[in-house]
């Protein structure tokens, strides 16, 4: 996935509202920027830290930029937009590009199920069972090359195990997919001193037969792509 507008590097002064984070552009002007994440952002919105911005001149926007990376002091990117997940995926899918979930002829997403709930991508073929695929954006890393999910607690996240679960009991597959949008990560766990139900529900799915994927990205501040799968570690 190409950014639309080439983005543009700046300094982080502060994110604040979850949905808004002030910066400054490399030549001092201060702008607010849209942040197209819901979540802590744990480890990632530090002042002073520098990110990348897309410009656009759309009247039907609120705010002229939108935060969508951050560069770390290795040199290392993470994406901020947990939208990116889904746009990224579905054109993969679509192209039986993903590992472990080829060989499906049809890619419908947001389909209802569960209990007013949405599946991100349910995949179906014909002689083959359905398949449920959940997708969470992964960006924590409290240790070096370790992505862990989530970085807050996510009572949704949880009733999504559980929902995945039922799925496989009434016959069909069901994949819990963490996409990691981070470029110095080699491998992926679970952060459950930060959201104990949720690993405690981890535990619950897999033993359902709830499937695991883990898969990294590809991330410069011209495009974000599909990565290689990486190692899942559930404890």
């Amino acid at each position: 996935m190409r950014f639309e507008t080439p983005l543009i590097p700046a300094r982080l002064l502060r994110r604040y509202k979850r949905f808004l984070a002030d910066c400054r552009l490399e030549d001092g002007t201060e702008i607010t920027a849209h942040v197209a994440n819901p979540g802590s952002m744990l480890g990632m919105a530090e002042p002073g830290s520098r990110i990348w911005l897309e410009p656009n001149d759309d009247p039907k926007r609120k705010l002229n930029y939108a935060w969508r990376l951050i560069e770390h002091e290795s040199g290392a990117f993470t994406g901020v937009d947990t939208g990116v997940p889904n746009r990224v995926l579905r054109a993969a899918l679509s192209a039986g590009q993903v590992p472990g979930l080829e060989g499906y002829t049809a890619v419908r997403p947001e389909v209802r199920y569960g209990e007013n709930s949405r599946i991100d991508f349910l995949l179906t073929a014909p002689g083959r069972a359905d398949c449920y695929v959940e997708v969470k954006s992964v960006t924590l890393s409290r240790a070096p090359g370790l992505a862990e999910f989530p970085d807050s607690v996510t009572a949704r996240g949880t009733k999504h195990l559980a929902e995945l679960s039922t799925m496989v009991a009434q016959g069909h597959r069901a994949v819990m997919l963490y996409l990691v949008q981070r470029t110095d990560a080699a491998a992926v766990t679970l952060a459950a001193d930060i959201d104990p139900a949720y690993a405690a529900g981890f535990a619950a799915a897999m033993a359902a037969g709830v499937e695991v994927l883990a898969i990294g990205c590809d991330i410069t501040p011209a495009q974000i792509c599909l990565g290689a799968p990486l190692p899942f570690r559930a404890g």
